[in-house]
């Protein structure tokens, strides 16, 4: 009889005591709601400490009942990093936005209209996928913020923690991968997805290496995902193709990593991009949704 052939991984043992913040668990793997904080107000020293030690621990942070500015917005979000990220949206404007599944902002192009309604072709993100890795320093972070949901229900977004997935390998998988890269092409999703014509200069391309070490918790993340990624250079093109499948299915297929953030009006949900992956659900078509996004970059993710 053929056996399962995935490795068990323990659950985590934490050891969070927060004082000024709570910490409701999703899973035991991935995700968790925060209480007790008001993001349009500063974070105070105390506060910022306890957020940061749950994000290493739970990758994806689910603040509720938030009613924020913009400027609270952004605020927040350059706590966790060096700059906001600029989308590449912002310089490709050629398709109307609700035939992208959002789109820019006209007057801030660190804010990432993210929006579907009766008119939409497709939403962003329908794909397992962490955001933008096609850039030279892919965001660390994302935070996006709905105002709108659907009235009858849906619209959720699925996580899964990447460093799980990297922990759940074999030995010799590990070994193998770890010694890999990637390719990160942008027109993958937005040329082959999305139909977007592209900027000058072409949407961006850049290798990154399928195992990365993530600084603020010091563990390793598969960092390849289906969204963005359309080689290994090391291998032939078969090979490549036959090998990333595997990985894809190995990331996809774990629901044991796996969490949903149903969005309620008024929710921010903050997740890491380079411990995560995600998978937005579109189920509610022809109603709304509507928010918007900001990303963080805090460098260039590293073997």
């Amino acid at each position: 009889m053929a056996t399962r052939a995935s490795r068990k991984v323990e659950a985590q043992d934490l050891h969070l005591d927060p004082r000024t913040i709570t910490i409701d668990p999703l899973t035991p793997v991935i995700g968790a709601e925060i209480g007790g904080i008001d993001l349009s107000k500063p974070i105070a020293p105390e506060q910022e400490a306890e957020l940061r030690a749950a994000q290493a621990a739970y990758h994806v942070l689910v603040f509720r009942d938030q009613v924020i500015t913009n400027e609270d917005h952004k605020r927040f979000a350059r706590m966790w990093g060096t700059r906001l990220h600029v989308h590449p949206y912002h310089v490709a404007r050629a398709l109307p936005e609700h035939a992208r599944g959002g789109g820019h902002n006209e007057h801030d192009p660190e804010i990432l209209v993210v929006k579907a309604d009766q008119k939409s072709r497709f939403v962003a993100g329908e794909e397992w996928h962490t955001d933008v890795s096609c850039d030279v320093e892919p965001p660390m972070g994302s935070m996006l913020y709905i105002t709108e949901t659907p009235e009858i229900g849906g619209g959720d977004t699925l996580f899964i923690s990447a460093v799980r997935a990297y922990e759940a390998l074999s030995p010799m998988m590990q070994d193998i991968v770890g010694r890999m890269t990637a390719v990160h092409d942008g027109a993958k999703p937005y040329v082959g997805g999305y139909g977007q014509t592209p900027p000058e200069g072409g949407w961006p391309k850049t290798t990154h290496p399928m195992v990365i070490t993530i600084p603020w918790s010091g563990k390793k993340a598969l960092y390849v995902n289906r969204g963005f990624v359309t080689r290994i250079p090391e291998l032939a093109r078969k090979e490549s193709d036959a090998f990333l499948e595997l990985l894809y299915g190995h990331i996809e297929g774990h629901v044991e990593f796996q969490c949903r953030v149903r969005w309620k009006p008024n929710t921010l949900v903050f997740w890491d991009n380079w411990s995560t992956q995600h998978h937005a659900v579109w189920d509610y078509y022809p109603y709304s949704r509507y928010g918007q996004r900001v990303s963080i970059v805090n460098g260039r993710p590293a073997a």
